[in-house]
C-alpha cells in the first residue's frame, strides 16, 4: 500500500524550527492526528531518524494553520509539541517562536493575501486563545526573508517579524497567579507561579545553589537539580489547577538571577526537561512580567521602569528584548498587563510533501 503525501512547509520561526501544515490537510480526529505528526517528525528516536525532526525539542514542533472564524483574527494557529524520544504529542501549550513563522507561512500557503510594503496578520493561538498581531515584510506583495535583524540563537540576519501579544494573562489557567498567591513554598523552595502567555513556575537560581548563568549543557547534566525541579513543577501544576502535569510540557519551569551583562535579569528556561538553548517567546513574556509583579520571587531583580517597559532577559545564547505595556499595581488594583511586543525573524527552509506510512493514516 502506498504512503500518503501531505503538503508542508519547513520553517525556522525565531529560535525554533518546525513543520507547518494546512489544518485541512490533516485528520480531524485528535488521536489519528497525533500519530500522523509522530510519523512526520520521526518521534521515538533520539535522532528522529525516520522523520523530519532534528533530535531536540526546538526542532520537533508543528504549526497547523487555517482561516479563522473569529472576527478578531485572520488565521487560526494550532500548535503541537511532538516529543523527541517518546511517541507522544502535547496539544496543550503554544509556541511563540514557531508563531514567528505563522504570518509568513499563511501568506506562502495562500491563506491570506500579502499587501505592500508590510502585511499585518491577526493570529489566534487555538491552544490558548491568545491573540497576536504579526507584521510581515512583504515588499512587492510577497514575503521577503532577507533583512538586517539579528536575534541571539540564530546565525546571520533576516527580515524582522514584529509580534504584539494581546490578552496574554491567564493563557491556560485564566488567572495571572493561578495558585491564588504571588509566592508559594514547595519542597522548601519559594516559587512564583504565573500565567502570562505561558504558565511558568519561577524560582530564584540561588534557591538551588545555582548562579543562573550556567550553560545549558551543565544544567542538563545536573541530575540532582533536574529531579528537584521536576518534583516542584509537578506539585506546582496541581496547585495551579492544571491537574497531573507529569506527562505534559506545561507548566514550564525557569530560574532567574541578577543580570550579568546589562540585562534586567539572567534566565534559564526549561521545556520542561531540557534547558532551552535560548529563550521561548511566550516564556520570555511571563518571566518579564514576573519582574513587574510586586512580591514575586523575581521582583526587585530589575530596576523599576514605567510603561512601556523594555526588559532584556539574558539567556544561554545571548539576550531577548520584551516591550511590556502595563498599569502598575497599587493597594486597590493588581498589576494589569496590556500587551507584550517582541521582534523575531523567520525563514522558509523547504516546501514539498511529507510521506506518512499507510499504516498510520490509510
Amino acid at each position: 500500500m502506498s504512503q500518503k503525501a501531505i503538503p508542508f512547509l519547513m520553517m525556522r520561526g525565531g529560535t525554533s524550527r518546525g513543520l507547518y501544515f494546512g489544518r485541512t490537510d490533516l485528520p480531524e480526529n485528535r488521536d489519528r492526528l497525533a500519530q500522523v505528526l509522530i510519523a512526520a517528525v520521526g518521534s521515538g528516536h533520539r535522532y528522529n531518524i525516520d522523520g523530519l525532526g532534528g533530535g531536540v525539542a526546538v526542532t520537533t514542533k508543528v504549526a497547523m494553520l487555517s482561516r479563522s472564524a473569529d472576527p478578531k483574527a485572520d488565521i487560526d494557529y494550532f500548535f503541537a509539541q511532538v516529543s523527541v524520544t517518546e511517541q507522544r504529542v502535547d496539544f496543550r501549550p503554544t509556541c511563540g517562536n514557531i508563531l514567528s513563522g505563522v504570518g509568513p507561512a499563511a501568506i506562502e500557503m495562500g491563506l491570506i493575501r500579502a499587501e505592500a510594503p508590510m502585511t499585518r496578520v491577526r493570529i489566534r493561538a487555538v491552544n490558548t486563545g491568545a491573540l497576536v498581531d504579526a507584521v510581515i515584510q512583504t515588499p512587492d506583495w510577497r514575503v521577503t526573508y532577507d533583512g538586517d535583524l539579528a536575534i541571539d540563537g540564530v546565525p546571520g540576519t533576516s527580515a524582522p517579524v514584529q509580534l504584539n501579544f494581546r490578552e496574554t494573562v491567564g493563557s491556560i489557567t485564566g488567572m495571572l497567579t493561578p495558585t491564588g498567591k504571588v509566592r508559594d513554598l514547595i519542597d522548601e523552595v519559594e516559587v512564583t507561579c504565573l500565567d502570562v502567555a505561558m504558565p511558568v513556575v519561577i524560582a530564584r537560581a540561588e534557591s538551588f545553589g545555582l548562579t543562573g548563568t550556567e550553560s545549558l549543557e551543565g544544567l542538563d547534566a545536573n541530575t540532582d537539580f533536574i529531579a528537584r525541579r521536576e518534583a516542584i513543577r509537578i506539585k506546582a501544576g496541581a496547585l495551579m489547577g492544571m491537574g497531573d502535569v507529569s506527562a505534559s510540557v506545561t507548566p514550564k519551569f525557569a530560574i532567574m538571577a541578577p543580570g550579568r551583562n546589562g540585562g534586567a535579569a539572567s534566565a534559564r528556561y526549561f521545556m520542561p526537561q531540557a534547558c532551552h538553548p535560548s529563550m521561548a517567546v511566550t516564556g520570555a513574556q511571563c518571566l518579564a512580567a514576573s519582574l513587574l509583579v510586586p512580591g514575586s520571587v523575581t521582583h526587585g531583580l530589575a530596576q523599576a521602569a514605567s510603561s512601556p517597559a523594555q526588559l532584556v532577559l539574558e539567556h544561554p545564547s545571548g539576550s531577548i528584548d520584551i516591550m511590556v505595556e502595563y498599569a502598575a499595581a497599587d493597594q486597590d488594583r493588581p498589576l494589569m498587563l496590556h500587551s507584550a511586543g517582541i521582534m523575531r525573524t523567520a525563514r522558509l527552509l523547504a516546501r514539498g510533501e511529507v510521506m506518512i506510512p499507510a499504516s498510520v493514516w490509510p
